[in-house]
């Protein structure tokens, strides 16, 4: 990492000073604030957080829905050398207790998203708790156990010059941000302020951020549309900070409020994971007249693929966007790859574009993957493969990892100083051209018949399909093949699903039709699923819009289970 005394989160704060000091820089509810406004918001909240006795390394934990509050918080807490540590306002009491019990605030930051927590939390629960701090109006269950502060309680204006004298906790540990948890408990990934600088940069080189998207808007307009307590929000919107744009917030996602966003703020950037897409596209589509299609012109895509579907639908209501899709984890700071779905050009028509889930054309037994595109210039990666297999681990190295988990000690296996690989958890390949293709999670490889099947293969698939908008492949206990594979798919409207038979009838699926399509696309015949189940909810998701495949597996079994029992 070098000295990380050369790189700090708040270098932004000069920039926006210099490019912004007089133009809008946060838009959230009925606050405006200017580039200076901004600043002075954290400055004066950083030396008040320096009056009440906060000192390099303490740790700050934040819970609360997107606003400008929540920018001016994790900025403040790390002008001072503290460590921020975002909460997910989704987690019960119990989860988000557990986290604090690992980190150990001293302070907590909360709104009326979390006001439900405060009625369990008595000080013997997180005892390195000394501030509860109530964004908004705090909740009367507070004061039963709380002296509880409120930011113009604890704002001060600086007593003498702060601008170049922030600090930094040991290590350069800028953040704590928990992984989504799609199994097991979320642990705390500790990440430097290098790390998020030089992801930031990459976003803004390969994206294309600028301060000036087009020529008729004064800044880049970025919507949040993604939480703050996730990696992808945090990087994204310190990128913005850094390239001087104007930050739309909203509460949390809600397509409606997004859409009016857009077109009220005549918003030019937002990154997106397909569950949001989705929402998005399904609003428009009801739209008379959709203003946005003239201003957005960055759409930024992690989370998991976007079906072909989605990406017809981006290019017909997004027609001057660049979509771009980005791999990565919360372990890496973001994104680890890019890849560049759909650009805009004279050339361009939904016509040209072919499903990304595809054949590598390049190795001999042609496998099946998902393209997620080139590392970002600062990324190293290779594959660790068993013997000559060219399928293997995907591993990663460079400033742009975590130091390590949380709680952790220094130098043990999952330390990433000193130049130590990192494994992902993923499993896939890279071609001749140095895409990465990505094959699936390791640990939702499924095994049957003694062959390794990965689900996101097998979706990949049955999401080219025109019938077909969702996939998600489940193993399930079998006694003769150990596992048998489950395929759980969402039907577009007006298609039919019924269990057993073949049909010529147009809109028309069933187990025999699909099974014959997946041999149709050459999928080897140990990775064709024996079941299909038409899924009529929207799967469970993380709050980062990954699939809980757990939970989907817990739910086929019941639901055979129940099958089985009324035969």
């Amino acid at each position: 990492m070098g000295n990380y005394s050369d790189n700090h989160i708040c270098q932004c704060l000069s920039r926006i000073l210099t490019l912004r000091r007089n133009s809008l820089v946060t838009i959230s509810g009925d606050r405006r604030k200017s580039g200076e406004e901004f600043v002075e918001g954290v400055l004066s909240l950083a030396f008040g957080l320096l009056e009440l006795g906060v000192v390099s390394g303490d740790v700050v934990a934040i819970s609360a829905f997107n606003s400008d509050w929540y920018l001016e918080w994790l900025l403040a807490v790390a002008f001072v050398g503290g460590i921020a540590a975002p909460l997910n306002y989704r987690w019960s009491y119990e989860e988000a207790r557990l986290a604090m019990a690992v980190v150990r605030p001293v302070i907590l930051v909360s709104d009326e998203s979390c006001y439900m927590w405060y009625s369990d939390l008595q000080k013997n629960d997180v005892p390195s708790l000394r501030w509860l701090v109530a964004l908004g109006s705090p909740s009367s269950d507070l004061a039963r156990w709380w002296n509880v502060l409120t930011p113009p309680m604890i704002k001060k204006h600086p007593t003498r010059p702060l601008l170049l004298n922030y600090c930094w906790a040991s290590e350069g540990v800028a953040i704590i941000c928990f992984t989504s948890g799609t199994t097991g408990k979320p642990k705390g990934v500790t990440i430097t302020h290098g790390a998020l600088i030089i992801q930031s940069l990459a976003k803004i080189t390969i994206v294309g951020y600028s301060e000036n998207d087009v020529c008729h808007f004064s800044s880049c307009v970025y919507l949040h549309t993604a939480p703050l307590c996730h990696i992808g929000g945090l990087s994204s919107a310190l990128a913005m900070l850094m390239v001087g744009g104007c930050h739309v917030l909203i509460p949390k996602f809600d397509a409606k409020l997004a859409t009016e966003a857009i077109e009220q703020h005549s918003v030019t950037s937002l990154i997106t994971v397909p569950a949001i897409m989705a929402d998005l596209i399904s609003l428009i589509r009801r739209k008379d007249t959709w203003k946005g299609r003239e201003t957005l012109m960055k759409i930024l895509n992690g989370g998991g693929g976007l079906s072909f579907e989605l990406i017809k639908n981006v290019i017909r209501f997004f027609p001057r966007a660049k979509l771009i899709s980005a791999y990565g984890m919360t372990e890496t700071c973001s994104s680890l790859t890019f890849m560049t779905l759909s650009e805009p050009t004279p050339e361009t028509s939904i016509q040209s574009i072919q499903p990304l889930q595809m054949v590598d054309k390049t190795k001999p037994n042609r496998t099946v993957g998902v393209c997620v595109g080139k590392p970002a210039p600062h990324v190293e990666l290779k594959i660790c493969a068993d013997g000559s297999h060219h399928i293997g681990r995907i591993l990663t190295r460079g400033p742009h990892l975590m130091l390590r988990y949380w709680g952790q000690i220094p130098g043990k296996p999952l330390d990433t100083r000193n130049g130590v690989w990192f494994d992902t958890g993923d499993s896939g390949f890279i071609d001749d051209h140095g895409n990465l293709w990505l094959i699936g999670r390791a640990n939702d490889r499924i095994k049957s018949g003694g062959e390794n099947i990965y689900p996101e293969e097998v979706e990949a698939i049955l999401l080219q399909h025109p019938g077909i908008i969702g996939a998600v492949i489940v193993g399930i206990p079998d006694a003769r093949l150990s596992e048998r594979i489950v395929a759980c798919v969402q039907l577009r409207q007006d298609w039919q699903f019924s269990e057993n038979s073949f049909s010529n009838r147009e809109l028309h699926l069933s187990r025999d039709t699909l099974q014959n399509y997946c041999r149709e696309k050459n999928l080897s015949g140990f990775k064709i699923p024996k079941v299909f189940i038409s899924w009529r909810k929207a799967f469970p998701l993380t709050s980062s819009g990954k699939v809980r495949r757990e939970q989907v597996r817990m739910e086929v079994m019941s639901h055979l289970q129940s099958l089985n029992s009324n035969l």
